[in-house]
């Protein structure tokens, strides 16, 4: 029937017969154009049975493809989001079970948390740590992906309450993992354990900009001050990317706990990796999935009906005018999460080197020391604090502003005017002194090296103690006990 149709559409006195060599090299340009903007796909497996995974925005759309593709792995999957998860007839339960369903796989579980609520952070944060089971093999953070804020004429919205959201995400993503920090580093040290934080792309419009750390709505600075909407965008991702680095540098300087596991010379067991590729178990990493259609695009123009804020009518007209050049350029779900699953995927230098001793012990053959050289093979490995975008590794060259600068040139005067003047505690059971324990975070360079990430980290504190004094928590009544009801003899004692 298709063929018929082709036949007389081709055979039509009105088709451009002259024409089909171009129209054919047109067809063609688009398909590669839109295989092109649809990015690289990972290559990787991985198998993520009886391996628990935390999600945040995970009933969006792309974090529900995320959902479904960690639960064809066999994942066990905790999704927070701030909906009604008791209603059997709520979307979140509809969505779980569908989930379960279609991917047969039981392990999958929502968990009320409100992500613009402290109260509600610590609240999960508190039952996951007090309960029988705290194992967390990765935790992924996808709601900072979603772009925040439109232009003024598509706008519905104040732009303060965009940068209230904006800050809420950023600032929910630091509490909750300085909140789970200490179950994971109690953790084994021979598991592998992986901190996502997933960024849009709008990083790339601050990114050649001289760099100081903000929070507009915690602070109260004007919003005129702060620039245009994408740069308020852009320098939520960039904090974010800074600040996953500076974690990972902090993990690699703890002298104990997260550490990869240490062997014995002349055992059989898995040696050691070289501390110049690896120091921790715990490695956290930035992924940024690109332009999406739906979080991305949708968003910026306020063209997403569903959304509880609102949207605007333009917007929507706009957004579907434009919907079959969106189709070529932009990003789908499944695209969008590629370089997630492929930080996911990934090996670590660690895991390299176990794979390569496994091997050698097949052969029968005596354990020796492994040479690190063997990560300079053409074997891609996951780097520790390192910014991932389109299943690859971006180097950033941050800026750190003159303000900044200046700052650190005084606390360096004044460190070097009290040098030789240590801060003594005494210890009570002798008269000894104890010498504070300082962590010796030694700066690489990268992504504005030790002095931009100490800057962002202390605003992250600051801001997240202003941010929980704001939002305090809710002050529940206790209902009185009612008084006992007098037993029936005839009940039964059962």
């Amino acid at each position: 029937m298709v063929l018929r149709i082709l036949e007389s559409v081709v055979t039509s006195p009105y088709f451009p017969s002259n024409y089909v060599l171009h129209i054919c090299i047109g067809l063609l340009s688009l398909y590669v154009l839109r295989v092109y903007s649809q990015g690289r796909k990972t290559d990787r497996e991985r198998d993520l049975h009886a391996r628990v995974v935390l999600v945040t925005g995970g009933f969006t759309s792309t974090g529900l493809t995320l959902l479904q593709v960690l639960a064809e792995r066999g994942a066990h999957i905790i999704a927070l989001t701030p909906e009604d998860i008791e209603d059997p007839n709520g979307r979140v339960a509809i969505l779980v079970e569908l989930l379960r369903t279609t991917t047969n796989n039981e392990k999958i579980f929502a968990e009320q948390c409100d992500l613009t609520s402290p109260a509600s952070i610590r609240s999960f944060c508190t039952r996951f740590l007090t309960g029988q089971e705290q194992r967390l093999d990765a935790i992924i953070f996808a709601h900072e992906l979603e772009h925040i804020g439109s232009p003024a004429f598509l706008s519905s919205t104040k732009h303060s309450i965009n940068e209230e959201h904006r800050d809420a995400g950023s600032l929910a993503t630091f509490l909750i993992t300085t909140l789970l920090l200490p179950a994971l580093l109690v953790a084994p040290v021979e598991r592998d354990i992986r901190i996502i934080n997933v960024v849009n792309p709008f990083y790339a419009a601050a990114a050649g900009l001289p760099f100081s750390p903000a929070f507009p709505s915690i602070s109260g600075s004007s919003p005129d001050k702060q620039g245009s909407m994408l740069l308020s965008e852009g320098r939520r991702s960039l904090q974010s990317i800074i600040l996953n680095r500076h974690f990972q540098r902090v993990l690699d300087a703890l002298p104990t706990g997260a550490q990869v596991p240490k062997t014995e010379e002349g055992t059989s067991a898995v040696p050691v990796v070289s501390s110049k590729h690896q120091k921790s178990n715990i490695v956290a990493v930035t992924v940024c999935p690109g332009f999406s259609r739906v979080d991305t695009i949708a968003p910026l123009l306020n063209a997403d009906w569903t959304s509880r804020h609102g949207f605007s009518k333009l917007g929507v007209f706009i957004y579907l005018t434009l919907h079959p050049f969106l189709r070529i350029f932009s990003k789908t779900p499944t695209s969008a999460i590629q370089t997630v699953l492929h930080a996911l995927c990934l090996p670590t230098p660690f895991k390299v080197l176990s794979q390569t001793n496994i091997n050698s012990k097949d052969k029968k053959e005596a354990p020796s020391p492994i040479d690190t050289s063997q990560l300079d093979m053409p074997i891609e490995v996951l780097r520790p604090g390192a910014l991932y975008r389109e299943c690859a590794m971006v180097k950033l060259n941050i800026q750190v502003s003159a303000e900044l600068q200046q700052r650190e040139q005084e606390l360096k005067a004044e460190r070097s005017k009290s040098k030789g003047k240590e801060k003594q505690k005494k210890d009570p059971k002798s008269s000894a002194p104890l010498q504070e324990e300082v962590l010796d975070i030694a700066d690489d360079g990268e992504y504005g090296g030790e002095l931009a990430g100490r800057l962002v980290w202390e605003k992250y504190e600051e801001s997240l103690k202003t941010w929980e004094k704001n939002n305090p928590a809710p002050v529940t009544v206790e209902p009185k006990p009612e008084p006992p009801k007098p037993k029936d003899p005839n009940a039964s004692p059962y």
